[in-house]
This record gives structure tokens, sequence and C-alpha cells, in this order.
């Protein structure tokens, strides 16, 4: 205001006060209180006034008398003001002698830039700041124009605009308006590294994710067990946090096709920082899907997660090697609707699972072939494209990358094959239907046999005899043999099983190390070796020594074994008042004794086709591994039935030998028992034993000569 002007006024208000009328005979009152900031509202509160400089200066006191100053007087502030009128150059107010502690803090903070007295640039003119007042985004926006532009379109002011309390504002990231650090400065709250407490502060909060139904549980939480997070923690610039990948002002739900965590953009998020990966993953059959629309097609979250992405070496992580076929490509490819909605084979992720790969991964096995060994991980192609590692050019290169040599005299063939599938071998297709009849026969035929032989004996004793008396039946040659092979195969055929089912109660003990090496494998070849050990023995045996050689004629099958078992089915039906009597080997023993040697033969050679299949897929066909799964399992079954049905009774649950037939421990065998069943073998035995102690002339030593004779 201008000196010429302010004297003008001045000189008004003078004579109007001089010329006034007084009252007369009024009663004198009370002297009401001067009010202090008279002088300076009789001029500022003109609407029109300005100072030189064409800035309003007017005050409007309805406003004032709302504001946080309104008890404040004019001089409280501008306490250089001594004289009206005053000056037309006065000195700026420093909030600071009130406020020191927020000028001292904004001096530290980002906004440094601006003077600590220019206070009037966010809370706006000192005569209106309200009470409590919150920085508004609109308030910010005089300097963050861009930023506030991006908040506004995003979630967080939506939520605000619909009255919602908790929802965010520019303090509630950046922290008080006064203490804004820049993003760099690690003590800031939005730097990288403090985002994840940040926004933590309503992600957090399980009753925030509830009453806002986002569907992520544990967002924060599960971020910073992540391989990411745990990056981010340790101060690697490089890691991503909450704003790499959800923005930082321009946030919008999943489902909006502008967020950066929306399906069809999580490739290009996770790209900007896996920039090879994206490349390869946007040629692949995978990211032509998504280039083309298809909703099911997978994308980086899909396979590795959301917030708590894990490192491959993680036994938790969905794309860990033992975890990656069933529960991330299984989770599509063993889907039937979507099987059938885009065509895809429908028995690949079966066909794993039963195949060696498949059995090995399932239990644990962090070395076997997964679905991302021969397909690959980013870079998976259709099997027809050229560029596919499955494809028939290059499958003998990826069987190869594990099984050195594997196709290069035979083609791999089909590699996913379910059993009697059009795409089975016929030899495999051969041996499965054969065991799929003969197995159930064998063992009716077993059951059925000792469970005749049990009843009648149940139900008509006859008088058993024990005097104690024994024969030797087994000398020590055979029952060390025995020993062998009762040690090796029940281990044999726990370990075995559990090889084929990893799943089951029983063989999870052995899985405890699975994840280190094969201890089931292991175990199972170290038992397959005591039990060719023990055949290996019986045939050395059998060939040094001629007297025990002559079992191989008592131990082939005749015609009178058929009219024996005949006769034995036809006594325990009550068909024939007659018992069969045997000799040195009746034919339940005959049967039993071929099976194993037959069967021993049959697990050696298709185990060994098994255990060296890097040889066996370099000089054979693929069909010929197959046909000996195939034959290795099915024996199996048959071998391990016909032990516990028909060896088990023979030696422990028939009555007559009832508790345990004790020759394979003693080598000798109850007197009685073999005189009421082989009779004829018994009077052998006999002569055999009087031989033992009264050897005939010829055999028996000469007498030595005296000493000293000549």
């Amino acid at each position: 205001m201008s000196c010429i002007r302010r004297s003008r006024l001045l000189l008004a208000l003078g004579l109007a006060l001089a010329f006034a009328p007084h009252p007369v005979h009024a009663q004198k009152a009370p002297e009401a209180e001067a009010d202090p900031d008279a002088d300076c509202l009789a001029c500022h509160n003109q609407p029109d006034l300005k100072s030189d400089s064409g800035r309003s200066v007017f005050v409007d006191t309805a406003k004032h008398n709302a504001s946080v100053h309104a008890n404040l007087n004019c001089i409280t502030c501008h306490t250089d003001i001594k004289e009206f009128p005053h000056p037309a150059k006065i000195a700026k107010v420093k909030c600071s002698s009130c406020h020191e502690e927020p000028a001292d803090d904004i001096s530290k903070s980002v906004h440094e830039v601006l003077s600590p007295e220019a206070c009037s640039s966010c809370h706006g003119p000192a005569h209106y700041v309200l009470p409590g007042a919150t920085i508004a985004p609109k308030i910010c926006s005089s300097c963050h124009a861009d930023q506030v532009k991006e908040f506004l379109s995003g979630i967080h002011a939506k939520a605000a605009k619909n009255g919602d309390k908790q929802s965010p504002s520019c303090e509630t990231c950046h922290g008080p308006v006064h203490k804004i650090l820049p993003a760099d400065n690690p003590a800031s709250r939005v730097a990288k590294k403090n985002l994840p407490v940040t926004c933590g502060s309503c992600h957090s909060n399980p009753d925030f994710l509830s009453k806002h139904q986002i569907p992520i549980a544990h967002p924060v939480e599960t971020f910073s067990w992540s391989v990411h997070g745990r990056a981010l923690a340790a101060g690697n610039p490089a890691a991503p946090s909450c704003s790499d990948c959800h923005a930082s002002h321009a946030i919008f739900p999943a489902r909006d096709s502008r967020s950066k965590i929306n399906h069809w953009n999580v490739p290009a998020t996770c790209g900007a920082c896996h920039t090879e990966i994206e490349k390869i993953y946007d040629q692949s059959v995978h990211g032509q899907a998504v280039a083309h629309s298809v909703s099911d097609a997978p994308v980086c979250t899909d396979c590795h997660g959301e917030h708590n992405i894990l490192a491959t070496s993680n036994p938790l992580s969905p794309v860990n090697p033992a975890r990656v076929s069933d529960t991330t490509c299984g989770r599509c490819h063993g889907d039937e609707r979507l099987n059938a909605r885009y065509d895809l084979p429908p028995d690949r992720v079966p066909s794993f699972a039963n195949s060696f790969h498949g059995l090995e991964s399932r239990a644990g096995g962090q070395t076997v072939a997964n679905c991302a060994s021969c397909h690959g991980t980013h870079n998976i192609f259709r099997s027809s494209d050229p560029r596919s590692t499955v494809n028939p050019a290059n499958l003998a290169r990826t069987c190869g990358a594990c099984h050195p040599g594997a196709g290069e005299k035979f083609a791999i063939g089909p590699v996913h094959i379910l059993p009697q599938s059009r795409s089975e071998h016929i030899v495999v297709k051969s041996i499965r239907w054969f065991y799929w009849i003969m197995i159930p026969l064998a063992i009716a035929f077993m059951f059925s046999h000792h469970l005749l032989d049990f009843l009648r004996k149940f139900l008509h004793p006859h008088p058993r005899i024990d005097s104690g008396a024994e024969i030797m039946r087994m000398n020590l040659h055979f029952r060390i043999a025995h020993w062998l092979t009762v040690a090796s195969f029940p281990v044999l055929v726990f370990t075995g099983f559990a090889l084929k089912f990893p799943e089951s109660w029983w063989a999870q003990p052995l899985l405890l190390w699975e994840s280190r090496f094969g201890f089931r494998g292991v175990i199972h070849r170290l038992a397959a070796i005591v039990l060719l050990s023990s055949v290996g023995y019986h045939i050395v045996h059998l060939t040094l020594v001629r007297r025990d050689r002559a079992i191989l004629r008592y131990i082939l099958p005749g015609l009178r074994d058929m009219q024996d078992m005949v006769g034995m089915f036809l006594y325990n039906l009550g068909l024939s008042g007659t018992r069969p009597t045997f000799g040195k080997f009746n034919y339940v023993e005959k049967i039993e004794y071929l099976a194993y040697m037959w069967g021993t033969a049959v697990m050696a050679l298709t185990g060994f086709i098994l255990w060296f299949n890097n040889l066996a897929l370099r000089y054979f066909p693929k069909w010929v591994s197959d046909a000996a799964t195939a034959l290795h399992f099915y024996e199996a079954i048959l071998a391990t039935f016909s032990i516990l049905i028909w060896h088990m009774y023979t030696v422990i649950f028939d009555p007559d030998v009832y508790p345990m037939d004790r020759s394979w421990l003693t080598g000798k065998a109850s007197a009685d028992h073999l005189r009421h069943t082989r009779p004829a073998y018994y009077e052998e035995l006999l002569k055999e034993e009087e031989q033992r102690k009264d050897p005939p002339a010829e055999e028996k030593p000469s007498p030595k000569p005296p000493v000293g004779s000549g």
C-alpha cells in the first residue's frame, strides 16, 4: 500500500472521529477491551487491498477465526511492526518462531529446496491454516502434478472418493510433509528397501485385507520370504520391491488392463528385470498363447508364484525339480477341461507319473528329469517346431544330456506311454496281458490249494507223533544259499515296491534321504547283489560237489508230480481216501524251486537293463527298456505272492510242521513228519545216515601202523 494512500485513509478516519457527535447525559459504560487487531484490520479487511507488487493483502476475518492461528494477534507474528501506518516493506514472518521442530525437519527433508518459511506452499496462507489439516494430493500437485495425476487415477484415490477412511494419502506413504526424505535416502519410507514395511502398514493387517476383499493372503510376509524379499533385505540394489511390480502412484487392481500385474501385463513387468528371459518366453508356445489372448495361457506368476517367489533349490518352490512336474506343469496339463478345450494330449501327466522319471520325482528326487528337463523352461515350443527340444530331430540330443548315446542306433520313439495305449509297443502290451491273466490265476491256484489242505488237516487231523527225532536234510552249503536269499528277498520286496509306490505310508521312512541320493535304489541294488550271490553260491556248490548235484535229478518235474497234485486235490476235497506220498521232493517244492530260479533269472536280466539304462538306451530301442520295466514289476508281484502264500504256508502255517520247519536253520527235519509224508525218502535218508556212521569196508580208512614199523 502506498504511503499517500495510507495517509489519506488515516486523515479521513481522524476527521470522522473528531466531528462525531458525543452523547450528552449518557451514563458512562464500562470500558470494553480494545481489539489489538483493529488498527490492522482497518486497512486489511478491505477485499481490494493490494500491496505495491499487486498481491492481495486482504485478511478474511471469518476464515482467520476458524483457522489454527485464530488465537494469535497480528503483531504476534509481524513483530517488526511498531507503528501505523507501517512501512511498505516489512520482514517476512518466520514460522520457525513458533514451529521450531517442523522447520528443522523440513530443512533435512526432500523439501529442503524450499525455504523453511515457505510453509504456505503446502499449508496455504498463514491466516487460514486449518487445525489438523492433512496435506491433500491437490496441494502436492502444485509441485508434483504428474505423480498426483497418476495417484488420482489409481485404486487408492478411488477408495478415498468412495468414502473409505482407510484409503492412503500422500502422507500415508511418504510420511509427514516436514519429514519426507528422497527415495534414494535409506531412511525414506519409500526407499526400495523400506517399501514392504510401508505397504505392510495396511497390507499386513488381516482385518484390512478382509474388509477390502483383497484375495491375496499375507502378501507382505510371503514377499519377505521370497528370493526377491531376501535380496532386498540384503541390500541388493537390483532387487525388486513393491513399486517395481505394482507401480508407485498409478496402482490398479489386477483386473484393470492398466495394472502392471494384470495377467496380460505380467510378462512385461517381470521382463523389466528379466529381459532376456522375456524375449525367450514371448517366442514360446505359452508366450504366443498370451499374445493371442488365450486366457488360460500361463504367465510368470502362474509358474513361479506372485509374492512368495522361491529359488528353484528351495523344496517349497513350485519350480523345484521335485515339484515342477506335478505342482506346476501338471496343474494345467493334468486338467481334463483344459486338455479338451485346447486339444492337448491327456496322457502326458499320468504317463510321466508312472515312468521311472515320474516315480523318482514323486519321491523327492532332485536330479531326475522332470518336464522342464526335456521340454525346456521358458523356451517351450511345439514338438513339431524345429526349435523344440522334444522335436524328433532333437530328441536324441535331449535324452543324451542325461543318457549318453541314447537314440544313436535306434530312434527314441514315443516317450509318454500309458499301459495298453495305442502307442505302446506290441511286446510290452503282450507282457502286460500275460501277467494280468497269469497273476490272478497263480494266486487263485496257490490260495485254493493251501486252503483246502489246511481245512482238511484242521477238520480231520491225524495223530501227530513228535518223538523229537531229526534227520539231516539240508547240509551247510544249501543253508548258506538259503540264508542269503532270506536276507535279501524281503529287502528287495520292500525297497522295490517303495520305488513304485513312493507316496505309501510304509515307504516314507525310506524317502528321508531321497533329496540327497537315491537311498531306495541303492539298498535295492545291494540286496539284488546279495540275492544273485546266493544263486551263484548255489550253482558253484552243485558244480563242485557231485553228491549234492544229484538233487537236480530229483527236482525236475514229471508225470508223477501231476498225478500227485490231482491226487492231493481229490484227497483234500474228500473225494479220495488215500493221501499221496512223495519222494525226495514233492510237487510243491519242485514248483517253488523252478519258479525261484526262473524268477531270479528274469528279475536279474530286467533289473540289469534298468540299472544300466544308459547302455540299454544306447544299444536297444526304447521299447526294450519299457518291456523290462513291465516284466520286472509284474514278476515282482508274482514272486512276492508266491513267497507269502506258497512258501510261507509249507514252512510255517502247515499244521504238520507248525510252528516252523526248522531244516533251513539246523539242516534237520522232523523224522516223524518225513516218515508220514515221504516214507520211501525217509528210508533212503536212514540208509545215508547209517552209511555216514558205518561206511563200507572199501571206504573205511586202513589202520595206521605202529610207530616205528617198517
